[in-house]
Formats: C-alpha cells, structure tokens, sequence
C-alpha cells in the first residue's frame, strides 16, 4: 500500500543509512550547511563592513544589523505557512534558496566606499582607513600627502604622526574641527537589496527545512532529539568554514572577495537540494498540488502568486533596514500579538491534548527571547568588541575577527555529539531533563558567559586589551548553553505542533527569534563607541560602556534562567507527554 505523505510524516522512517538515521537527514544537512555558510560567511563580515565600508556609526550598524537578523526570522513564519497551505517544503525551500543566491552574489557589489571629510581651517582632510577590521590603520589625507593617525587618552587630541606630509598640526583638539560622511546611493541601494533579497530567501527556506527534518521522525521516536542535533552539527559546519575562508577573504584581500564566496556557498547548497531531493522520499511535496494551478487573477496561478509574495517581503524588509530605529518597536508589537493569535488560536482550532502542548510550543517560543537577544550579540557588539579591545595576537598571527565566530561552531563539532548520546543515554535511565529544564540552563549560561567576560576586562587596565582566551571562554560557555536550548527547542517545536500547523508553529519559533534578534541589535547599539573611520577614538570610555552593559544583561538573564526553572514542572504538563 502507497503511505499518503500526512501518514509517512506520522509514522516517521525507519531507514538507518545515514549514521542510523534516514539519509534524507543528508540532503538536509548539507542543504542546511550550504545556506549556513552563506549566512555566517556574510554575518562575520557584516557590522564590520557597515561601519567601515560605508562608514555609519556603531549604533545605527547595530540598528541595521539587529533589524536584519530579526527579519530573518520573522519571514520565516510567512514561509512556513505558504509551504502548510499551498507550496509544500521542497517548493518553498527550493525558491527561498534561489533568492539567496541572487542576495548573497548582491552583496559583492562594494562599490568605491563612503567618505569621510574633516574640515580644518576651511581645508577639507579625507580620514580613511588603510586595510580592514581591526588591524586597519587610521589615516588622514590631503592634496599634498597622507599620514597615520591617532588619539590621545581621554581623545581630547588628534594626533597627527607626520605633519609635514599633510600640512596638519601635530595635534588637533578634537572638538576644533567637524567631520562630514558621504555615501554612494546606488550601492547603499544595493546592499538595502541585497539583505531583502536574503531575508525573504530565509523565509522560505528556514522553517520548512528544520519541518522536514521533524518529518523523518515519528512523534516517539528516540532518534529525533538526536537527529535534530546532527542537522545542528550541519548548521554549524558551514558556520565554521565560513568565517575562516569568508572572513579571511573578505578582511585581508577584500570586502568582495568574503561575500562572493558566501553566494557560490548558497549556489552550491540549491545544486545538491536539487539534485537528492528524492531522498525525501516524498515528504515535504505540495498539500493540494491541483490547488497550485489554480487561477488567482489572469494567467498567475496560486503558486506564483506565493513565490510573488516575496517582493512584498523584500518590500517590508527594505523599507524597515532603511530606517532601523522604530524596527525594534514595530517587532514587539508584532510578538504581543502573535501571543494573542496563538492563544485564539489554541481554542478555535485545537482540541484535546494538542491545546495545551500549542501553549507549551509558545512558552518555548518565548522563552529563547533572553537567549538570542545575548548570544546574536556574537555577531554585532562582540565582534566589534572583539576587532577593538582584545588582544588577537596568537602565535606571532594577528587573527581577523570574523575568524573567532568560527569558535562557536568548532565547539560544537567537540561537544554536540557528545550531548547527543548524553540525551539517548539519558532517557534510557529515565533521568533526561525536561525540555523546560534544559531550557532554564541555556539562559544561565548565556548570562554566566557575559559575566565572565566582563571579568576578564576587569583583569586589565582601564584601557588595556582584554587576553583572547577570555574571548575563548564567552564562546564556550555560548555554545554549551546553545546546545541545552536550540536543537532541542526545534525538536520540541515538531513534537508539540498540530499535524496540520507544523510549518506555522516552526515559523512562530522563527519569529520569535526574529524578535530575539531585533533585541539585539538594540542591546548591541547601546555599546557604541564615537569612532572616526570605523574605529573608537576612546578606548577607556568604549571598554567601560561595553563592560556596564554585558553586567547587566548577564545578571538580567541568570535571574530570567531561575524564573523559568521555578515553573518547569508547569510546562511539562503542559507538554503531555510529547517530550
């Protein structure tokens, strides 16, 4: 008898070829890795590029990127609901991952750089950098020369290392002269589109893949927890290699070279998807294929209708990159409510068992709030922590910043399989953690992780660099506590959403990690520093800002980690025995 798709998601494979799992978990991991190499091979590069590429300030570089990530996610919940309705996954993850590669070859196109004027005596001095990240060298330059430039302590001084070569003063009072920042609009432009193009990509692409992965499994199968942490280790793969080749690329020979990379990764995941997708061995197919070529209004059916909504997408996500700042308010009105959507939406449309786990599924969706918001700081406030005020030297190599994002996923590769059997070996003795118990560590450690950097600040002077290995251990403590919280988060997600919602409750979790990241992005902007050409003209003010702000995040998110620990058993009776 042929099994209907609905039915061979319920019952799950029991195929074993790929590491005792289905091998359609394969194509998705290396679909997965792909995409993931793209993204992390551009976010590595990302704030850095913002503030010394096109020169805008730390704050608003930390508006830009918080809004961007958070639309990442938040589309997603758009996605995943064409897919349930009308696309099925293979569609939707198939068009978001062509959208990606158009986003990802777009942010190639640099152009010349923006400019920054200082204006002395009524003469016009250009400030630039020499090279990229944190080894790039500060210079001025005029119609007769150039020369280095630096601040002096308290950066109430310029201080201009060969004043002969510009026809500057050896000192310049810092509050004698004003600055004035150009820009080229046709490659602003390009990268507003650019970063649309990625995040309606995303959308389609994100929730349904990790929907797919659930489908392998039936609901009590052991391998699920377990699965879904491989997929992780696929995600995390292409992390890695992305912020060494990307981020080398792009910092040392060339801003193009680090994101053009990243558009042949995604190329090459949408080849291989297409190639093996019969792996799947029909799952993730259209619900109502007869209902795609129906007509919606002249010759566009409804599944082009569906693929055009992605300029709607693009639409939203520009105008909302473009201004950042009223991004994170329009975020938070839109989590409140989905809450109040998921709430109706639990009494209207389920019964029985499946209400209460729709209501554990939004705690879960909740809970990562506090996570995310801290851990995507990653990508933002430490990695220009990280460019400016610690000491990257390492054996005579002074190492590009994006390269430490790789940490992440190099820890992972060391302990995701360990906590992988941990969970097996575990519920075997019936001693596993809960999902809410397991969710209540992950936001300790988030917190504990920034706590202990800002400790290693406090170990040297006011404005010395902190030591790398400090930024080894903020890595560490992150990753240990993103495998407590994420892949198991994804799981439970699969495991609680109704079989008719699986794509709508995994984009829910994608919003709210979207709005974890908008939080971000306004966490990461209240670390800026007063640069000149991208870099800080105060050290000692700069390393206090960041070392008041991750204090506080840090205790908010221990005391959060407790909060949930209290009402776990609550949650778990919500759950029924889904996990």
């Amino acid at each position: 008898m042929v099994e209907t798709q609905a039915g061979a998601a319920a019952a799950g494979s029991h195929d074993t070829s790929f590491f005792g799992h289905p091998r359609g978990l394969a194509i998705l991991f290396l679909t997965e890795m792909w995409e993931r190499f793209s993204y992390y091979g551009m976010r590595g590069l990302l704030i850095i590029y913002l503030t010394q590429h096109f020169l805008f300030s730390d704050q608003h570089s930390a508006l830009i990127y918080g809004a961007y990530i958070a639309l990442v996610y938040v589309m997603a919940i758009f996605g995943g609901s064409l897919a349930d309705k009308y696309l099925g996954q293979r569609k939707a993850v198939t068009f978001g991952a062509i959208l990606l590669v158009m986003g990802h070859f777009g942010m190639a196109f640099e152009g010349g750089g923006s400019k920054e004027v200082m204006v002395v005596d009524g003469l016009e001095y250009q400030l630039t950098l020499e090279g990229r990240g944190g080894d790039a060298t500060p210079i001025v330059k005029s119609a007769i020369g150039q020369s280095e430039i630096s601040f002096s302590e308290g950066a109430s001084h310029m201080i201009i290392a060969d004043p002969a070569a510009v026809g500057l003063p050896a000192q310049i009072a810092t509050d004698s002269y004003e600055t004035q920042t150009t820009r080229e609009p046709l490659f602003v432009g390009v990268l507003y589109l650019s970063l649309a193009l990625i995040i309606a990509g995303v959308g389609f692409l994100k929730a349904n893949i990790s929907t797919i992965v659930g489908d392998l499994y039936g609901l009590h199968d052991a391998r699920r927890d377990s699965g879904f942490t491989i997929f992780y280790m696929g995600i995390n793969l292409g992390s890695f290699l992305a912020s060494w080749s990307c981020g080398i690329l792009g910092i040392v020979y060339g801003w193009k070279y680090g994101f053009g990379l990243a558009g042949i990764g995604m190329l090459a995941g949408l080849l291989i998807f297409l190639r093996y997708q019969g792996w799947l061995e029909g799952r993730a197919e259209p619900p109502d294929p007869a209902k795609l070529k129906e007509k919606v209004f002249g010759p566009i059916n409804v599944e082009w209708a569906c693929y055009s909504s992605a300029l709607l997408m693009m639409a939203v996500a520009m105008s909302l990159i473009m201004n950042p700042a009223p991004a994170a308010k329009l975020m938070a009105a839109t989590g409140v409510l989905m809450v109040l959507f998921l709430i109706w939406y639990s009494f209207a449309k389920v019964d029985g068992k499946y209400r209460s786990r729709v209501w554990a599924a939004t705690y879960f969706a909740l809970a990562q709030i506090p996570f995310w918001s801290l851990f995507e700081q990653a990508g933002s406030s430490l990695t220009l922590f990280t460019d400016r005020l610690v000491d990257r030297n390492i054996a005579g190599w002074s190492v590009p910043t994006p390269v430490f994002q790789s940490l992440n996923a190099g820890f992972i590769f060391i302990f995701a399989p360990f906590i992988a059997w941990l969970w097996i070996w575990m519920a075997k003795r019936k001693i596993e953690p809960s999902t809410p118990v397991k969710f209540s560590i992950g936001i300790f450690g988030v917190g504990l992780g920034f706590l202990a950097l800002v400790a290693g600040m406090k170990s040297t002077g006011a404005s010395a660099l902190t030591p790398v290995y400090f930024i080894f251990m903020v890595y560490w403590i992150h990753t240990m506590s993103e495998l407590m919280l994420s892949p198991v988060g994804l799981s439970a997600m699969t495991k609680l959403a109704p079989p008719h919602a699986a794509g709508l409750m995994m984009g829910t979790w994608f919003l709210y990690s979207g709005l974890s990241n908008s939080l971000s992005g306004v966490i990461a902007g209240a670390t800026g520093a007063e640069t000149i050409g991208g870099k800080i003209i105060d050290v000692t003010a700069a390393k206090a800002g960041y070392a008041s702000v991750y204090t506080n995040v840090g205790t908010v998110a221990i005391g959060v980690s407790v909060f949930m620990l209290l009402i776990s058993p609550i949650i778990k009776k919500w759950m029924k025995e889904a996990g």
